[in-house]
């Protein structure tokens, strides 16, 4: 049974401002960044089309550490974590604008992403045990809309520092907010802890984050790093065997990191694999498209910015009637036919080039966002809806480490791919051309996930079934 820990009035008006702006910072980060990665580039003296080991390395590092989020609050407090959480965010930050080589970069991102893996998981645990169930909802709606903000903000902030300030200003501006965030954690925040201590799975942990990080490595050695294909088998060959001993060890011991036992509810098992697929699509959307706006097109930065408003707006406008389609139309055909739509925007992207009009653009990427978000909500609800109350933190918890993960392989896939096409000393059109084929091989993946989506059961959700499973997207 829940039962709320006691707030004082000012703490409970506090607390949601509180995990709203550690949302906020952690959005607002993800995408202000890929706007200026050819400034960056430029700056350390770097090929701006290999540049993805800097967004990967903080997705990465995300993924890895979203399942011990819960285990360490329980472990040393909510507090003192969530502290921890954002003043190694704001450290990280400071780091990356201080930054001198590529190397230093992806290293200072690790260390901003290990406080953005804990501050939204540790802060929505901490509403979920200091507000009655009644309120939760509520509070998380509150929490999550800055996170719509962020990413309609991020591009746009992000191209006119680096056009009218430089690219560290990107960083720099998370350590006022840091500073006074950890402030207000020390002061606010409440120091609370499970009912019981639990044992972490720390084998598993180990064997599934080598697992990640194994093959996440491989797909970049086919792109920016440039290791020869035996050693790219090899690195596959290991990740793999790592996932394999992962979940034969899962199956036989009480507590894993994640049971196998999710994945006997047939559209949570459907919903994990059909995220995974479906988002190495969209996940790549947002590290090549300003890519392909500044080196390919000829964009400036503030006005590459500003193009990818029209995802952030197309995304908030399905919000509001992604619940009535989803409910009209049942979950099998909205994923089957959206997913199949997604994809081919994405290939069709390839279309753009120098002559084409902006207003086109403009409306493409809103069509895209719109798309993309009824795809999001659908995916993360069919995923979650038939899981046990028992079941539900644990499959919620796989859930966020499998789209982590998946954009994570998406960037990597696309830097691969368009490493791959791109010859060397390529310049105009050719590079355009390399563009081309990238999005047309990426829409083709994503297409590909309706095959897995067809497997759903033709079932059609009833009013009672809503849940609140999509809050973050």
């Amino acid at each position: 049974m829940h039962s709320p820990v006691v707030l004082d009035a000012r703490a409970a008006r506090v607390l949601p401002w509180l995990v709203a702006i550690a949302f906020f910072m952690q959005t607002l980060d993800g995408t202000i960044l890929n706007t200026a990665l050819p400034a960056m580039a430029r700056d350390l003296a770097e090929d701006p089309l290999r540049m993805q080991g800097v967004v990967i390395a903080y997705m990465l590092t995300v993924a890895l550490l979203i399942p011990a989020s819960g285990w360490l609050a329980d472990r040393f407090g909510s507090r003192r974590v969530f502290f921890a959480a954002i003043a190694l965010f704001t450290l990280g930050s400071l780091f990356c604008a201080l930054s001198g080589s590529f190397s230093q970069l992806v290293v200072a991102r690790v260390v901003q992403a290990i406080g953005g893996a804990l501050m939204l998981p540790v802060g929505r645990l901490v509403v979920l045990r200091a507000f009655p169930r009644s309120e939760f909802v509520r509070v998380m709606t509150f929490v999550a809309l800055p996170g719509m903000v962020g990413p309609l903000l991020g591009p746009t902030l992000g191209g006119w520092l680096v056009q009218y300030a430089s690219w560290h200003w990107i960083f720099l501006i998370n350590l006022p907010v840091g500073l006074l965030g950890s402030l207000v954690a020390l002061r606010f925040m409440p120091d609370l802890r499970g009912p019981e201590r639990t044992r972490f799975d720390g084998p598993g942990f180990v064997l599934f984050g080598a697992a990640m990080v194994l093959i996440t490595i491989a797909l970049e050695g086919l792109g920016e790093l440039r290791l020869p294909h035996a050693r790219v088998m090899l690195l596959l060959a290991a990740g793999s065997a790592c996932l394999a001993a992962y979940w034969l060890r899962a199956g036989r011991i009480e507590q894993p990191l994640f049971s196998p036992r999710l994945f006997r509810t047939r559209s949570f098992a459907v919903g994990i694999l059909g995220n995974l697929f479906a988002r190495l699509g969209s996940g790549a959307l947002p590290f090549l498209l300003p890519l392909l706006l500044q080196v390919a097109l000829g964009y400036a930065p503030a006005q590459a910015g500003m193009m990818m408003i029209p995802l952030a707006v197309g995304a908030m406008l399905t919000k509001s009637i992604a619940r009535q389609l989803i409910d009209r139309l049942g979950y099998r055909r909205i994923l089957v036919g959206n997913t199949l739509l997604l994809g081919a925007l994405i290939g069709s992207l390839a279309l753009l080039d120098r002559d084409t009009l902006g207003l086109w653009v403009l409306l493409h990427l809103g069509l895209i966002g719109m798309v993309n978000s009824l795809q999001f909500t659908a995916m993360n609800t069919v995923t979650l809806i038939g899981l046990s109350n028992r079941d539900a933190a644990s499959g919620n918890s796989l859930l966020s480490v499998v789209v982590q993960l998946s954009m994570s392989l998406g960037v990597a896939v696309a830097g691969a791919l368009l490493g791959g096409f791109t010859a060397p000393g390529a310049a105009g059109e050719a590079v355009i051309d390399a563009f081309r084929l990238t999005f047309l091989c990426i829409g083709a993946m994503a297409m590909l996930a309706s095959a897995l989506f067809l497997q759903l059961d033709h079932w059609q959700p009833a009013p009672r079934e809503r849940t609140q499973v999509e809050v973050g997207e």
